[in-house]
């Protein structure tokens, strides 16, 4: 693509912040520590978590970077950043998530394929661009719409980034037209995070993101858009980020079988206290965030302090006064987490459980062996700490 270019080594990948948990480091995945981020309520661009496939693509020329949009349509288009920023600018406050989030906890389960995420492969941030529902209008395609004239059923988006799990090819994943050209979906070609361009980790120059889906589908560095018949045929929708039951193994499991993962299910993690802690006997603040896929706001969340015999409901806090601007509806909020706290009084070693409903009344699952899976997504089983106290009397 002019204007953007995907190297085939490391040798120039952006410089990270110093804080972050390194997964992988070719390609680069990291997490932040659990304690930032709860740290704000929008989580700032060096410490959102970093997921890739490979070398993180350089632009060249921002003013020779454009975006083809081709496929069952009758006017195929190349945009340039001028043309996209010509449309209404949103700014959609929505969390991402990796399928992967907590799948080291997972794989103590059982032994599991992928990235080791720990309870940080997620954020939260205010999204700026254009709504693709918008962008679709330009080649004639019109809102809420669930086929074009030609067969076009789905959207593909088409990364400049290259992929070892596509033979050195490009990143790509799909969602359906009917959701595309929903301006209630609030997908975006976004150019913004927090307010400031995107920066090369998070997709520079423009990047789709799509809400209350799993990360995968909000695909980085966008080069083209493609209205096709059927789903993406891409190795990320076909042979990954599918979930199986636990009775599916390596030998036995057919991708064909399952549907590509969309919508995340309802998720809660304790982020003050890591997964054992010491503490002093006495009062202590728990606190973490929660989040639901599909535009499904946090109804509540439960925490308990002696192993689940009982519970109390946390408080919790969604920043709508955002110094961004809602879209039309004022629905800022309508894909972001929520952050929870409680207090409570702790005076011997104890487990303490936390769990989210979300406003659908689904509840996380109560053991991890339930969902575990052999990719380790969707990994939203309750969250469990081990406190010990540390009693200097004793």
């Amino acid at each position: 693509m002019p204007g953007i270019t995907g190297p085939s080594d490391y040798s120039k990948e952006p410089i990270r912040h110093n804080s972050l948990q390194i997964n992988s480091k070719e390609p680069f995945n990291a997490e932040p520590q659990r304690s930032a981020l709860i740290s704000s309520y929008l989580t700032p661009a060096d410490l959102f978590y970093k997921r890739n496939h490979g070398p993180i693509p350089i632009v060249d020329d921002i003013e020779k970077y454009s975006v083809s949009i081709s496929g069952l349509i009758e006017n195929p288009k190349q945009l340039f950043m001028e043309d996209i920023r010509k449309l209404p600018k949103y700014n959609v406050t929505s969390t991402l998530q990796c399928a992967g989030n907590r799948r080291t906890a997972m794989s103590k389960t059982k032994t599991v394929k992928g990235v080791g995420w720990g309870v940080s492969a997620i954020g939260n941030a205010v999204w700026g661009g254009a709504k693709l529902t918008d962008v679709l209008e330009l080649v004639g395609i019109p809102k809420l719409t669930n086929t074009t004239k030609y067969g076009g059923k789905y959207v593909e988006f088409v990364s400049i980034d290259q992929c070892k799990e596509e033979n050195g090819g490009p990143y790509k994943a799909s969602i359906t037209l009917s959701q595309a050209t929903n301006p209630e979906a609030d997908v975006l070609l976004a150019y913004e995070m927090n307010g400031e361009p995107l920066n090369r980790d998070h997709g520079f120059p423009l990047r789709v993101v799509v809400p209350g889906v799993i990360g995968a589908r909000s695909v980085k560095w966008l080069e083209a858009i493609n209205i096709i018949a059927e789903e993406c045929q891409g190795f990320f929708v076909q042979k990954d980020y599918k979930m199986f039951p636990p009775s599916v193994n390596w030998e036995n499991i057919n991708w064909s079988s399952r549907r590509p993962q969309m919508d995340f299910p309802v998720q809660c993690v304790i982020c003050s206290l890591e997964d054992t802690t010491t503490i002093t006997p006495g009062k202590v603040s728990i606190s973490g965030y929660a989040a639901s896929g599909g535009g499904r706001g946090i109804e509540r969340v439960d925490v308990s302090v002696d192993g689940g015999k009982t519970w109390m409901e946390a408080s919790r806090f969604q920043k709508s006064d955002i110094p961004y601007t809602a879209d039309d509806d004022g629905n800022c909020d309508k894909w972001a987490w929520v952050l929870f706290e409680v207090t409570a009084e702790i005076q011997q070693s104890t487990e303490i459980i936390a769990k989210a409903v979300d406003s659908a009344g689904n509840v996380q699952p109560e053991k991890v062996e339930d969902v575990w899976n052999l990719r380790g997504i969707l990994n939203t089983s309750w969250h469990r700490i081990q406190v010990h106290v540390n009693d200097s009397n004793s």
